[in-house]
C-alpha cells in the first residue's frame, strides 16, 4: 500500500510544468493541510488500511518545500500506525526554498529519502527552463540534505531541451555524481497544452537519450526504469509500476483502489471546502492489462506471463527468439527500454 501527498504550492512556474499547481494562493495553505487530514481519514477507511500496511509515502508537488516541517507534522501522526518498520518516505523538494532548516525538519518529521528537481546544473539552461535556483543551490541544497542525516537522495535532470549538447549533459551527470546521491532521474523535455514552452524549445534527438542512459550507467548507477537509475530503487516508483493499490491525498492527486481510479478535485479552494468530493473511473480489464504490460515493459519488473492470452504469449515468445525480450519461468523482461512502446503494441496486437 502507497500514500501520495499532493502539494500544489509553487514559488513560480516552470516554462515546461502543466502539473496541478499555483503561485497565487500561498494565504490558503493552513486550510488546505486541514483538509488533507479530512480526506486522509476518509481514504484509510475506504482502502481498509490496517497497521503495518504502508509501505511508501511520497510528497509531491507542487513544491512540498513551501510548507513549513510543523505543518506535515499532523499527517504524519495520522499514519504513523499504519506504516511498515522500513517505510520508505519521500519528499520532492527545489534547491530555491529546501533550507537546512527545512530539511532538518523533515528529516525530524521521519523522511528518509529526498528527490530534487535540480533539472541541470548549467546556469543558462536553468533559466532558459524558467527554474527558481542556479548550480551553486542546488549543490548546497544536495549537501545540506545530507548533512540533515538524508541517506537517499535523488537528483531530476532533463535532457533534450533546445540548447541540449552531449558536452552540456556529460557536465551535469558529472556534476552530479560527484555529489553524495544514490538515484538520477533523467526526464526528456516534454512540451503539452497550456505550458509557456512550445515545441522549439526542445529538440528530438535520440542520441542525446541514448548518451544519457550510457553515461548514466557506466558512472554506476543501474537502470530500473526509462527514466530511473540508481544504487538505490525508489520503492514507490516500483509500486506504481506494478500497479499497487494507493492513495492519493491532495488537490489534483490521484488514488487506485483494485480496478478503479480516484481523483479529488483539483481547484485548491473547492478541494478546501469539501475534500472528498472524488470522482471515480472504472477501468477496463483490457485497459488495465495494457498498462500492466506497458508498465513493466518500461521497467526491471517485467510482465507475468500468467496474465497474458496464449496469443500474446506466441507474440511474445517470438521476441525472446529475436533477443528483443528476456524471460524466466514466471516473467517476461525488456531488454531495451527505449522501444517498450513498440513490444507492448506488438504484444497486444
Amino acid at each position: 500500500m502507497l500514500v501520495y501527498l499532493h502539494i500544489p504550492y509553487c514559488d513560480s512556474k516552470c516554462h515546461y510544468c502543466n502539473f496541478n499547481s499555483y503561485v497565487d494562493k500561498f494565504d490558503t495553505r493552513a486550510d488546505y493541510m486541514k483538509a488533507i487530514l479530512a480526506q486522509l481519514d476518509f481514504e484509510l477507511k475506504r482502502f481498509d488500511v490496517k497497521a503495518n500496511q504502508i509501505s511508501s509515502i511520497f510528497i509531491g508537488g507542487g513544491t512540498p518545500s513551501t510548507i513549513k516541517p510543523k505543518d506535515y507534522k499532523d499527517f504524519f501522526t495520522k499514519l504513523k500506525p499504519f506504516l511498515t518498520q522500513n517505510c520508505e518516505i519521500t519528499t520532492e523538494a527545489n534547491p530555491n526554498s529546501a533550507t537546512s532548516q527545512w530539511l532538518i525538519g523533515m528529516f525530524k518529521n521521519g523522511v528518509n529519502r529526498i528527490s530534487f528537481g535540480v533539472q541541470s546544473f548549467d546556469d543558462e539552461k536553468l533559466k532558459r527552463l524558467g527554474r527558481s535556483h542556479d548550480k551553486n543551490q542546488a549543490i548546497e541544497a544536495i549537501l545540506n540534505a545530507k548533512k540533515a542525516g538524508f541517506s537517499h537522495i535523488s537528483c531530476d535532470l532533463i535532457y533534450n531541451a533546445a540548447n541540449d549538447t552531449k558536452n552540456l549533459l556529460g557536465s551535469d551527470i558529472d556534476t552530479a555524481f560527484r555529489l553524495p546521491i544514490d538515484h538520477i532521474s533523467a526526464y526528456e523535455l516534454t512540451i503539452e497544452d497550456g505550458v509557456k514552452f512550445s515545441d522549439a524549445d526542445k529538440q528530438e534527438n535520440d542520441d542525446l537519450a541514448f548518451f544519457v542512459t550510457q553515461k548514466i550507467t557506466q558512472s554506476g548507477f543501474g537502470q530500473y526504469e526509462i527514466s530511473n537509475f540508481g544504487k538505490y530503487h525508489c520503492k514507490h516508483n516500483i509500486g506504481y509500476w506494478k500497479l499497487d493499490n494507493y492513495i492519493g491525498i491532495g488537490a489534483g492527486a490521484v488514488g487506485f483502489l483494485n480496478n478503479t481510479r480516484l481523483y479529488p478535485t483539483k481547484d485548491i479552494n473547492e478541494y478546501i471546502k469539501n475534500p472528498l468530493n472524488i470522482k471515480k473511473e472504472a477501468i477496463k480489464q483490457d485497459d488495465l492489462l495494457f498498462e500492466k504490460i506497458f508498465l513493466g515493459l518500461r521497467s526491471k519488473i517485467g510482465i507475468k506471463k500468467e496474465l497474458l492470452t496464449s496469443a500474446q504469449r506466441n507474440r511474445a515468445d517470438i521476441l525472446v527468439e529475436n533477443k528483443k525480450l528476456s524471460e524466466n519461468d514466471t516473467h517476461y523482461f525488456n531488454l531495451n527500454f527505449f522501444i517498450s512502446d513498440e513490444i507492448a503494441l506488438y504484444i497486444t496486437g
